[in-house]
């Protein structure tokens, strides 16, 4: 078995025993991949569409509640005109640029993906968190880098 696959096991196996449904599909799905020997052709593929295609289907979810008239047009106003709306407006703005500096950080140091999400399981586990997105993990993997950076 080469390194990648074992990597990918121990994924699999720390996913499981910290409940992390989607690092274990996500486990499986690459080892399945690798196995059926369609990884020269699928694994360029998940990498150039694979962020794109996930996000997307995260963000059908999110507007759900609007493609099913659930937001009314007075919500939408309030993201406008109060405090709380404005301040919205800027942490998602904030949270665009500290996802691409993650997604920068990620390409330059893949080594680090790997810590990234066992810590995302072990803050699942004794945190009682709620499991982030990868980009999420290393923009916060970032912040901590650049402080770590100054000291």
């Amino acid at each position: 078995m080469d390194t990648s696959t074992l990597v990918l096991l121990a994924l699999l196996i720390m996913a499981i025993a910290g409940r992390s449904n989607l690092v274990a599909m996500a486990s499986c799905i690459l080892m399945a991949i690798k196995f059926s020997g369609m990884e020269e052709f699928v694994l360029p593929l998940l990498e150039k569409k694979g962020l794109k295609f996930g996000l997307l289907i995260l963000m059908v979810y999110i507007l759900m509640p609007v493609a099913k008239g659930e937001v009314s047009l007075k919500e939408v106003k309030y993201s406008f005109s109060t405090i709380p709306g404005l301040i919205a407006l800027v942490g998602g703005a904030l949270a665009t640029h500290l996802n691409n500096e993650g997604l920068k950080l990620m390409k330059a140091m893949p080594e680090i993906i790997f810590g990234m999400t066992v810590g995302t399981i072990l803050g699942t586990v004794f945190f009682r968190g709620i499991p982030c997105g990868p980009v999420m993990a290393a923009a916060v993997t970032a912040i901590l880098l650049e402080i770590y950076a100054i000291f």
